[in-house]
């Protein structure tokens, strides 16, 4: 029964460490709706195109010259499996970094779940910064496709030597402009919204078998039913 889990588990270390590496097979999506192909580097050294934002490098192949774009020259970005949106820091909040950054597509349901990194408490770093996390990651956030598959957690505005990020925190919304805060006294409401359609999940969010705290494997699960269970009703 648990099997499959804990494979789901294991490949989202393996992935997120294969993400670590200096560049990715991927696509982006530009601001005026271009797509381009090829590899795109997630953390790279050097200035910022524009400051206080989030950016990548990318190249068409290793023979190509390489070319850095900034998070509002762009709409999104896919790598492996996992899909990125740009967005801004909703509300009050001040993200670590930028302005403006990436968020991680968690769950692209009608409601939708992203994934940004948390508070920074140590110096260093410019970027975007990927760690291996249980978090499963998928999703197009509406623009382009990406395949269901492990993910990793997503601090936003860093990641260099010396940085540390307190915790990943998750957002929810139909968009990115209108992401609010996910916490723990919405969790419930909100978490038995974007799974309603599985009343087994459900019946264990409302009995407080996941919480906030554990959400990464409450993602996992609700992907692997998905994966090998129909809808109820379909």
């Amino acid at each position: 029964m648990y099997r499959p889990l804990l494979i789901l588990i294991f490949l989202s270390f393996s992935y997120g460490a294969t993400l670590g590496q200096k560049w990715l097979p991927g696509h982006f999506t530009d601001d005026k709706g271009n797509v381009e192909t090829g590899l795109i580097r997630i953390n790279p050294p050097g200035k910022a195109p524009i400051k206080d934002e989030g950016f990548i490098e990318f190249k068409e192949d290793n023979k190509s010259n390489s070319f850095k774009l900034s998070a509002t020259e762009l709409r999104s970005f896919v790598i492996g499996r996992d899909s990125f949106v740009v967005a801004h820091a909703p509300g009050t909040e001040t993200w670590a970094k930028n302005e403006f950054d990436f968020v991680r597509v968690v769950l692209d349901e009608d409601l939708k779940l992203y994934a940004a990194g948390g508070v920074k408490t140590g110096g260093g770093g410019s970027g975007l910064s990927v760690a291996p996390g249980l978090s499963t990651g998928v999703g197009t956030g509406g623009y382009s496709g990406a395949a269901v598959g492990a993910g990793v957690s997503v601090p936003i505005g860093g990641g260099g030597s010396g940085s540390y990020y307190e915790k990943v925190v998750y957002y929810y919304g139909d968009n990115t402009a209108d992401m609010k805060r996910l916490n723990d006294q919405n969790f419930e409401d909100i978490m038995t919204d974007m799974m309603g359609d599985y009343p087994e999940v459900v019946d264990k969010i409302k009995a407080k078998v996941y919480v906030l705290e554990n959400i990464d494997r409450l993602i996992a699960w609700f992907k692997q039913m998905k994966a090998t269970a129909p809808k109820p009703g379909s």
